[in-house]
């Protein structure tokens, strides 16, 4: 699961997967020993790198703020596959980018250069740890240029296609 988180405004690419139960973590391309227990409802038990932390999560209106000890840390946390996510990106004017999530392999490209889309429409299909996800617009617009065939292998943050 791939995550943009900003804490007090600083932007961070948080990279999680498990295996075999076990967790993983990466950290702007850093690998981290992680090990997290949810302790009670918006409390975590987090041990990184053997030191242990306790982290509350504070909801207030629709901001988020976590506390570590006694300091306090406005946070915002996007998950970059999901359309809200990419909330800002739809408002945008001129060409978007879009990005593959994770490393796969394209199974179905579903739109053509020149197509119409609309945000959330489907404009391929990338097979990754044996699960298929479509990849979808971020916004209204022409497609503008394709960059996959069926078959090809992508890497996380291989573009995609261009929408303006």
């Amino acid at each position: 699961m791939l995550y943009d988180v900003s804490i007090d405004g600083r932007k961070y690419r948080l990279d999680l997967s498990q295996a075999d139960g076990q967790w993983f973590c990466r950290l702007n391309g850093i690998d981290l020993e992680v090990d997290a227990i949810l302790a009670r409802p918006d409390v975590l038990s987090l041990r990184i790198a053997n030191r242990a932390y306790e982290i509350k999560a504070e909801h207030v209106a629709a901001e988020l703020h976590l506390w570590v000890g006694s300091a306090r840390f406005a946070a915002e946390v996007y998950d970059p596959r999901s359309l809200r996510g990419r909330g800002r990106a739809a408002d945008d004017r001129g060409p978007i980018k879009i990005t593959a999530a994770m490393p796969g392999k394209v199974v179905r490209v579903l739109a053509k250069e020149g197509d119409q889309v609309a945000p959330g429409s489907g404009i391929a299909v990338v097979e990754a740890m044996k699960m298929q996800n479509e990849i979808k617009s971020p916004k209204k617009g022409i497609l503008q240029k394709i960059l996959i065939t069926e078959g090809a292998a992508v890497n996380a943050g291989d573009v995609l296609a261009i929408v303006e």
